[in-house]
């Protein structure tokens, strides 16, 4: 047997260093590795996350974005209506929102969907319809309020058949609430429908949760999803993401004017989207105030218009409902002459007293006394009332501004 000449045991040497490298690298890789999830929570204390359901011809049917605070279960939900217009980079035109994921698919509609609510969307999660409707089957069907029953044919001639009142939906019926049109209704009415169905699936992970974590379930669970995620963070971010406080779920959309253009209607957002994104800062505040305030419940405004400016209560109130406010009325105030602007609380917080008067500029608050009282539409119902003035640009309040 012929001696290893000196070259050939150099290669093996070298061979077997790479060898001992490449293990030591994958034993430390592998040891140190860094859970993604929890990574980004250390980082930015919020789960962002872009829903979106696809329909049969892989196009958007409705997106969501879930902004949730592990710490205090809170919970928000953004509803993205596909008609929002704008002037959208990666189209290079002004169209719908929705048809830059019909043309450009997920990574360039969640970089469009975070420059314009002003946030970083670490994860996503696509969902086909047909998966949607196997998701639902699975965590036993979805449970939505239908105000009148429904019996509709489609131009197809496929017949829409829904009871009314608080029923639980099979995977078949929520495909039949999210697809069927009535002549009659507003497109606010169907993107009410599709908060109800993404909300609906919340509560559906939440109530299932101890069946969808058990053993190896999961995995049967995560079919129905497509993220930006491995296996076990998935499973690590909808286990978060299922612990949920499903009773006080923020719901929010974009609002603006409509206008049609070159033939589409669109959805201007409010001060040339700025407001979206102010009104997602503030709810993100929300689900973190550190006494709780806050996200225990939807506060109620009533809004009172205190100068010749017609409409301004009206106006403003879509920028507070934009915000999570319940805004129970818009009036004229007692007089039309007010200068400056002033918030009225009835209900004695002061902390969230602030929080009404930031997203305005108006620091001028004051507790009700019973005159205030008298001129409110009822105490019991409205938690602050505020009086519009001269101040008011119709965005902000401008101190010693007169308008």
């Amino acid at each position: 047997m012929h001696k290893l000449r000196d070259e050939q045991k150099g290669v093996i040497f070298i061979v077997l260093i790479l060898v001992i490298i490449g293990a030591v690298s994958l034993f430390f890789a592998f040891s140190l590795r860094t859970d993604d999830v929890h990574d980004i929570l250390d980082r930015e204390q919020f789960v962002r996350m872009l829903f979106v359901v696809e329909d049969e011809d892989t196009n958007v049917l409705f997106s969501n974005v879930l902004i949730l605070n592990p710490q205090t279960k809170k919970a928000a939900v953004i509803n993205l209506p596909g008609y929002t217009g704008a002037i959208y980079q990666s189209l290079g035109r002004m169209d719908k929102l929705e048809e830059v994921y019909n043309e450009k698919r997920i990574d360039v509609y969640r970089s469009e969907v975070e420059k314009l609510l002003g946030i970083r969307l670490p994860f996503y999660s696509v969902i086909k319809l047909d998966d949607f409707i196997h998701l639902c089957d699975m965590i036993g069907g979805m449970r939505v309020f239908i105000a009148s029953p429904i019996d509709r044919t489609s131009e197809d001639g496929e017949r829409w058949l829904l009871p009314s009142g608080a029923i639980n939906l099979d995977g078949d019926k929520v495909a039949t609430y999210l697809q069927y049109r009535d002549e009659d209704e507003t497109e606010d009415n169907i993107q009410e429908r599709y908060q109800n169905v993404m909300n609906a699936l919340l509560m559906g992970l939440h109530d299932k949760s101890f069946v969808i974590f058990n053993k190896k379930n999961f995995k049967q669970y995560s079919l129905c999803f497509q993220t930006n995620l491995d296996e076990d963070d998935e499973e690590v971010l909808f286990s978060i993401i299922s612990d949920l406080d499903t009773e006080s779920i923020i719901r929010q959309t974009i609002t603006g004017s409509l206008r049609t253009v070159d033939g589409q209607l669109l959805l201007f957002p409010l001060n040339n989207g700025e407001f979206i994104k102010e009104a997602v800062n503030q709810t993100t505040s929300m689900l973190v105030s550190s006494d709780g305030t806050y996200t225990s419940r939807v506060y109620i405004l009533e809004i009172q218009n205190g100068t010749t400016m017609q409409g301004l209560a009206k106006r403003t109130s879509s920028l507070y409902q934009d915000a999570s406010y319940n805004v129970l009325s818009t009036t004229n105030a007692d007089r039309n002459d007010y200068a400056e602007t002033v918030i009225i609380d009835h209900i004695g917080n002061e902390s969230a007293a602030r929080n009404v008067g930031d997203l305005i500029h108006c620091t001028n608050i004051r507790q009700a006394t019973d005159e205030d009282s008298s001129g409110s539409t009822s105490e019991s119902q409205v938690d602050f009332t505020i009086i519009l003035g001269k101040d008011f640009n119709g965005r902000y309040v401008i101190q010693g501004a007169s308008y």
